[in-house]
């Protein structure tokens, strides 16, 4: 089987953790159970770890929290950016939101094939490849189904 490199977006963990009404809720979950089974990379960009910390205390203990970080972080591999790839995002005014040009950045700095998004509008000047968690799913499915 391929061996799938992907950027998850933090938008698709906390749909994940908090089970939050989305339409790509159940989505959301099978692709961590697909990463679980090791069924592609993943891979989590480091600055998703702070929002995702923010979003979990608003319902958790810190224990907690720290519990669903550690988590995370043993089924994705934490990717940063180079100094220069940072400096570029901050210099790119063409992405609304800094937060997905981080992501982007990221991805590129993990040579990841995709960025798994409920977001796929935010990154139209993307330059990896978006795609949104259910069409993921059926590419990672689809992959399997080759073996």
């Amino acid at each position: 089987m391929k061996n799938i490199t992907s950027l998850i977006d933090t938008n698709v963990l906390i749909n994940f953790i908090t089970k939050r009404e989305d339409p790509y809720k159940n989505d959301c979950l099978k692709i961590m159970e697909l990463c679980a089974e090791n069924a592609f990379e993943g891979y989590i960009a480091f600055h998703s770890l702070s929002i995702i910390w923010y979003v979990i205390k608003k319902q958790e203990t810190e224990e907690k929290a720290r519990a669903w970080l550690s988590n995370i972080c043993d089924m994705l591999t934490v990717t940063g950016a180079t100094q220069a790839q940072i400096k570029e995002a901050v210099k790119n005014s063409d992405f609304h939101d800094f937060e997905d040009c981080l992501q982007d950045k990221c991805a590129v700095h993990a040579n990841a094939e995709y960025i798994v998004t409920c977001n796929a509008k935010d990154f139209q000047l993307a330059k990896t490849k978006i795609v949104t968690p259910d069409v993921f799913v059926n590419i990672i499915t689809e992959e399997r189904s080759k073996t």
